[in-house]
Parts: C-alpha cells; sequence; structure tokens
C-alpha cells in the first residue's frame, strides 16, 4: 500500500457536523500525547499534516484526513488531567457519538505510548470497543525510545495487559518510520475487506 497526496478535510465539533464517508474510514484514537498527529503525518509522508504539540489535549475535534483509498479520523485525546470537567465531558460526548456510528467505521487504531503500562482509560477503550465490536489495532508508539529488546519486551506486555496477541500491536516511531510497513499493510487488509 502506497499513500500519496493525503489531505486535511475538515473538523467537527459536534455529531451533525461528522462526515458520512464514502470509502473506508480507520479512527484514530488515544490518550492525550500519544502521538496521534505524529503518527498520521508519518502516513502521510507529510511533518506538517495534522498539527503536533508538546502540551496535551491540543486535538479538541474529529480531524478529518482523506488517504485516497481510506478517510482517517483523529480523535480528541482522552484521560488528559489539566482541562475542565466540563471540556472532558464534551470530548466524552464527542467520542461517544463518534463511536455510535459503528457501522461507518472500518477499523480503529488505539494508540498507546510503549514505555507506559496501559492506563485506565485505555483498558476502558479496548473494554468499549470489544463490546461493540469494533475491530481495531493498538499501535505502541514512541518506539525509537527503547532498544530493540526492550520494544519486543514491551510489545508483548502491552498485548498481554490488554489480552490481545502479539499480532494485534504494532509498534510504530514516527521519528525513525519504525513499523510504517507493518502499518501500511494492515491498512491493506482493511481497505480489502
Amino acid at each position: 500500500m502506497e499513500i500519496k497526496g493525503a489531505k486535511f478535510v475538515t473538523s467537527a465539533a459536534s455529531e451533525a457536523q461528522f462526515i458520512r464517508p464514502d470509502k473506508p474510514m480507520i479512527a484514530v484514537c488515544g490518550k492525550s500525547n500519544s502521538g496521534k498527529s505524529t503518527l498520521i503525518n508519518l502516513l502521510a509522508n507529510q511533518k506538517g499534516l495534522a498539527k503536533t504539540s508538546s502540551a496535551p489535549g491540543r486535538t479538541r475535534l474529529v480531524n478529518y484526513f482523506d488517504f485516497g483509498a481510506f478517510l482517517l479520523a483523529d480523535l480528541p485525546g482522552y484521560g488528559y488531567a489539566a482541562v475542565s470537567k466540563a471540556e472532558k465531558e464534551k470530548w466524552g460526548k464527542t467520542l461517544d457519538s463518534f463511536f455510535a456510528r459503528k457501522e461507518e467505521i472500518a477499523h480503529v487504531f488505539v494508540l498507546s505510548d510503549i514505555r507506559r503500562d496501559p492506563s485506565e482509560d485505555d483498558m476502558q477503550m479496548i473494554t468499549f470497543l470489544n463490546y461493540h465490536i469494533l475491530p481495531f489495532t493498538v499501535i505502541a508508539t514512541k518506539s525509537d525510545k527503547l532498544s530493540r529488546m526492550k520494544r519486543k519486551e514491551r510489545t508483548r506486555k502491552i498485548a498481554q495487559s490488554f489480552g490481545l496477541g502479539e499480532g494485534n500491536v504494532i509498534a510504530v516511531s514516527g521519528l525513525t518510520g519504525e513499523g510504517k510497513a507493518e502499518l501500511l499493510h494492515k491498512i491493506g487488509e482493511i481497505i480489502e475487506l
């Protein structure tokens, strides 16, 4: 699978603004600062397609990107403590509304920092996706921060924590591009379904 000319489409603040996809749509979710924007830029081969920030909680809307053969929906990060309770509830409602239209979602990429054990919020997300029978893959981000041996060990640990097989976790680095080929292969499989 090769991606050429990915572009930003629109942002949605509410369900009324959600796109009705005419091609497979992959949702990207994860805790705030888990590397969602970096992953999108890696896939697109563009540095600034999705705005990255060192401050967590930057993505507050559902941002849609057209990757040619598929759409990608970048969801607000969950679990960020430094926003108001009202803002968290708003994000929660947006996520609930988004996932309520599960027939429009081909697959979900759940991002998890490879260096950290899954949080309670991460576990809740996996439980939610399993309950709603939404197909997903865990993307273990920031893999360049660990040695090859440690990456293997952490990938196995993350898979075990989520009750998944190791094949359901892909270690990826937005910095080095590690895992990109595997991720593109997975996207190819998703599109074919």
